[in-house]
C-alpha cells in the first residue's frame, strides 16, 4: 500500500484499539439492547461483552496497530498508482475493464472524462450568470469553496436539509415510475468512528424482509465543510430515485437469480446514481438556481473521477498532482478533495464506473426516444432498466434494445 494509505488507517485501529468501554466502537450493540430484555440479561450481556472488548478485540487491534506503523508504514511505497508495480499497467487495463463492464481502455476512458470536464465547464460558465456572481469561473470555485453562506452550520443543519428532501421528491415519483420499491429507508449521519474518510453520502440497503430499512447516510464531517447546494444532488443519487430504487428493486424481484438480486454491476449501480440525479431536473428538483449549481458540482465530480483515476494508475500522476487538478475542476475544498483522491488511490478503477455506466444509460434512453418516438413511454422504460438487477452494461444494452424492438412491434 501506498504510504498516505497506511496513515489513515492508524486512526482507525486507535479507536477500535481502547480499552475505554464508554468510546469504544465496539460496545454500539450493547447500547442498543432490546427494551424487552430483563435488567438482568442486559447486565450480564454488557459485562461479558465489555470483557470481551477488554481482553480480545482491544488488544488485538492495538498489536495490528503495532505492526502497521513500525512494520507495514516504513516498508510502504511513496507513489500513489498500481501502475508504478510490477505488471500494474495491464492490472489497472483489467481493472477498467471490469468497473466499467465494456472494453473502453484507460487512454479512451481518459479523453472522455476530458471531454465531459469540458462540457461540465461550459455549463458552470452559465449557471454562475444565473446566480448572479460577477467574475471568472476559477473565482466562482473559490467562492463555492469557501463563502460561509454556502455551508452548512451544524450537523442537525444538514440533517434537516435531507429530511426536508423527502417529500418533494417522493411527491413526484410517480412521474418517473410505474413500480416503487415497498422497502422503507432511513436519513442518518455517518458513524463518528468513520467519517473522517468516508464519502460525502452513501447508501446501505435493507433486508428482504424489510425489518432492517436501506439508510442514506450523509457525512457531517465538520459541518462547516460541508456544501448546502449539493443536497439534492445527493438525495437523489443516493435514495430517491437513486440506489433506494434501483438496490431495493431488484431484491424484491423474487424471480431473478440471487447473484443479481443481491449482487452485481457496479457500473450500472452507479451510473443510475448518477443518472438518477439529472432525472431530478425533470421533476423540478433544481428549480433553486444554487442546487442546479450542485448537480454541476456532483456531474463533473464523476467527470473528473475518469481523468484522476487514469491519471494515477496509467499516467504516473502523484497524489499531489490528482488533488491539483480535482480542486481546479471540482467546486469542494481540499478536505473533500483528499478524501476524494485517496478513495481512487485505494479502489483502482472504481470510480470510473458512474460516469460510463451514467452516459451508457443516456445512450439507451436516447436509441429509445428516437426509435419509438410518440409511443416512448418513460416509466416503462425506467421499470425495464430496473427489471434485470445490477447487470453489466452490455447486458444491459442487449435487453434494452429486445425491450425497444418489442415496443416497435406492439
Amino acid at each position: 500500500m501506498p504510504k498516505a494509505l497506511i496513515q489513515r488507517v492508524l486512526p482507525q485501529l486507535e479507536n477500535v484499539g481502547s480499552d475505554n468501554l464508554e468510546t469504544s466502537t465496539y460496545m454500539g450493540p450493547i447500547k442498543k439492547l432490546p427494551e424487552s430484555f430483563s435488567a438482568a440479561d442486559k447486565a450480564r450481556l454488557t459485562e461479558a461483552y465489555g470483557k470481551m472488548v477488554r481482553e480480545q478485540l482491544a488488544p488485538a487491534n492495538r498489536k495490528l496497530l503495532a505492526f502497521m506503523k513500525d512494520t507495514y508504514l516504513p516498508a510502504g511505497r511513496d507513489t500513489a498508482g498500481i501502475g508504478a508495480l510490477p505488471g500494474g499497467k495491464e492490472w489497472y487495463a483489467f481493472l477498467a475493464r471490469r468497473s466499467t463492464t465494456t472494453e473502453l481502455t484507460p487512454e479512451e476512458i481518459h479523453e472522455i472524462g476530458l471531454r465531459e470536464v469540458a462540457r461540465i465547464r461550459a455549463q458552470f460558465e452559465e449557471a454562475k450568470v444565473k446566480v448572479g456572481f460577477k467574475g471568472t469561473l476559477r473565482e466562482f470555485f473559490a467562492h463555492l469553496n469557501t463563502a460561509p453562506e454556502l455551508r452548512f452550520k451544524s450537523r442537525e443543519e444538514i440533517q434537516a436539509a435531507y429530511e426536508a428532501m423527502r417529500p418533494k421528491v417522493e411527491a413526484k415519483v410517480d412521474q418517473l415510475f410505474a413500480r416503487v420499491p415497498k422497502a422503507p429507508f432511513e436519513i442518518r449521519p455517518v458513524e463518528a468512528f468513520r467519517e473522517v474518510s468516508a464519502a460525502p453520502a452513501s447508501y446501505q440497503r435493507g433486508s428482504v424482509d424489510g425489518k432492517r430499512p436501506g439508510v442514506f447516510y450523509f457525512n457531517a464531517y465538520k459541518p462547516e465543510t460541508r456544501t448546502n447546494f449539493t443536497t439534492t444532488a445527493f438525495f437523489l443519487h443516493e435514495a430517491i430515485p437513486g440506489h433506494h430504487f434501483e438496490r431495493s428493486l431488484a431484491q424484491e424481484t423474487t424471480g431473478l437469480p440471487a447473484f443479481r438480486r443481491f449482487g452485481g454491476s457496479t457500473a450500472f449501480s452507479e451510473g443510475w446514481g448518477l443518472y438518477s440525479e439529472m432525472l431530478g431536473q425533470e421533476i423540478g428538483m433544481y428549480n433553486d438556481p444554487w442546487q442546479w449549481v450542485g448537480r454541476l458540482t456532483a456531474e463533473i465530480w464523476r467527470g473528473v473521477r475518469l481523468v484522476v483515476d487514469t491519471g494515477i494508475h496509467s499516467k504516473g500522476w502523484t497524489r499531489e498532482q490528482a488533488i491539483a487538478y480535482f480542486m481546479d475542476n471540482v467546486p469542494q475544498n481540499e478536505v473533500t478533495a483528499v478524501q476524494e483522491v485517496e478513495r481512487y488511490i485505494a479502489i483502482p478503477g472504481q470510480a470510473l464506473s458512474y460516469k460510463i455506466g451514467e452516459l451508457k444509460l443516456r445512450e439507451l434512453r436516447t436509441r429509445a426516444e428516437k426509435t419509438l418516438g410518440k409511443d416512448f413511454d418513460l416509466r416503462a422504460f425506467h421499470n425495464e432498466v430496473l427489471s434485470h438487477g445490477a447487470v453489466p452494461l452490455d447486458v444491459l444494452e442487449a435487453a434494452t434494445d429486445r425491450w425497444i424492438a418489442a415496443q416497435k412491434k406492439g
